[in-house]
């Protein structure tokens, strides 16, 4: 099978310790958002990150844990699709992510209020993953899936990743409610829109 890209974006020539240092930086700003923003105001993103915060709302297991567990089959496929280093700075990039959640889970939030959690934490992990993406990694499972599909049909990367969103975030209001969907699906905005403009800065 060939490789593939997860998105047409500039190469870009940075020694391999530099592009651990950003994606580091990616996974620590992604911990903070989820921690100390999202996930104690019962706010999500989309992705495996969604699916790992209602599992771990409803059952209780270590956040970190979760995305761990459910990146790992993902993170395999992405080995065949998108080569070794693709595969590599991924999981080093969860397995950074998921310390900083062990490590910063016992502080409380930083702020109650629901619009502020939104803005700050959408900002806080669009830039961290734009970071990790930009540099050659990815947190999230459900972008390899997209690809996959889009292979195989008339809809787009980007069309399937939107519906996988849709069906995540929908599913948040029975696990929190309605209010905390939309404040979830106001997060997904932002953070799709600071991701992007970190991936495409010049």
């Amino acid at each position: 099978m060939p490789r593939i890209r997860l998105y047409s974006r500039k190469e870009f020539s940075v020694p391999l310790y530099k592009r651990g240092l950003y994606i580091l930086t990616g996974s620590i700003l992604a911990a903070v958002s989820l921690e100390l923003f999202l996930v104690k105001n019962e706010v999500i993103d989309g992705g495996i990150v969604g699916i790992a915060i209602m599992l771990s709302y409803l059952t209780e297991v270590d956040l970190g844990l979760l995305l761990l567990a459910l990146n790992v089959p993902f993170l395999l496929l992405g080995y065949k699709l998108l080569g070794k280093a693709f595969a590599i700075l991924s999981f080093y990039g969860v397995v950074l992510l998921a310390m900083g959640i062990f490590i910063l889970h016992p502080l409380p939030v930083l702020t109650d209020n629901p619009a502020l959690a939104v803005i700050i934490g959408g900002v806080l992990l669009g830039g961290g993953i734009g970071l990790i993406i930009r540099y050659g990694g990815s947190l999230d499972g459900t972008e390899i899936i997209a690809i996959l599909l889009s292979k195989k049909t008339c809809y787009t990367v980007g069309q399937y990743i939107m519906i996988f969103n849709l069906f995540i975030l929908g599913s948040s209001s029975f696990v929190f409610g309605i209010y905390e969907a939309l404040y979830s699906l106001a997060t997904y905005f932002i953070v799709y829109q600071t991701m992007d403009l970190v991936i495409d800065y010049p």
